[in-house]
């Protein structure tokens, strides 16, 4: 969980090829130039289509401090709240797919809507300053405020979206939440996603992969390798889906052979998750 009325609007999504940057931070990677941009297939401006990125597709994850937009990657996922349609704008035209960071699952006080979420669905802390849990099951209330999010993800032109805190059910929340109540709510901001033309992502909730993974478009999982975990990632894989790895605290040494041999899209960060990465 890093930090970091609905209207249905279906968005086409640019077709681009992988662009070049002039340096980065870390080590990069490619597309190699896939036709469908950015190492997925593409939307043809249809209903239900939307960017499908695959597995091995390189990507960067920066959600704090000035973005550094010279990493030489396909994909930038970037937060949704602190970027402006000018910069997805100019991350498309270096030729890269933008994903838009989100807590679906948690209230952040320093957000600008904060003050639209009742007290009454608002629990415990998760662990990081100024955030705590929300109570899924009142999606009376959840649903229109992340629909509003989404709505501004879509407006500035994102391909995806990342919900963070998807996995509240496993956690001390403050509220009885149950697997029946995340898996509810998980498919909900799915649908929502969707409807606005953009990909989404299962974030970490490893325990429902089995029943989500038709539901989600790519996975974002952080220290499954610590964790010993890794493997209960393949049902994305399988699927052809991307899974894109974070770890903190494991050296590259220590987890890059089985991110390579299971296919994901794997990298070394800070935990606060600036511009400095490490790949495989």
């Amino acid at each position: 969980m890093r930090r970091v009325c609905t209207v249905v609007v279906l968005l086409a999504l640019v077709l681009t090829g992988c662009g070049s940057g002039s340096g980065s931070s870390g080590s990069s990677g490619s597309s190699g130039g896939d036709p469908g941009g950015a190492g997925g297939e593409a939307s043809s401006g249809t209903p239900g289509e939307w960017w499908r990125p695959r597995p091995g597709l390189a990507w960067q994850w920066q959600l704090t401090g000035r973005l550094d937009t010279s990493v030489d990657v396909p994909v930038y996922d970037i937060d949704g709240f602190h970027h402006s349609k000018e910069t997805v704008d100019a991350l498309h035209r270096d030729g890269r797919k933008v994903v838009c960071y989100l807590s679906t699952g948690a209230w952040e006080d320093f957000r600008p809507d904060a003050d639209d979420f009742p007290r009454s669905v608002i629990g415990r802390g998760n662990g990081w300053e100024g955030e705590r849990w929300l109570d899924v099951r009142r999606t009376d209330v959840l649903e229109p405020l992340m629909a509003e999010r989404l709505d501004m993800c879509r407006d500035k032109g994102f391909d995806a979206v990342e919900p963070d805190n998807m996995d509240g059910y496993r956690n001390r929340t403050g509220f009885p939440l149950t697997a029946g109540d995340q898996l509810r709510y998980n498919r909900l901001i799915a649908r929502l996603a969707h409807e606005r033309g953009m990909a989404v992502g299962l974030k970490n909730d490893l325990d429902q992969i089995p029943a989500l993974v038709g539901d989600f478009d790519f996975a974002v999982n952080e220290q499954c390798a610590q964790y010993g975990e890794c493997d209960r990632l393949t049902p994305f894989v399988a699927a052809g889906k991307a899974v894109f790895h974070a770890e903190y605290e494991l050296p590259t040494a220590r987890f890059c052979a089985d991110s390579r041999r299971l296919k994901l899209s794997s990298l070394l960060k800070r935990y606060s998750l600036d511009a400095w990465r490490r790949t495989c």
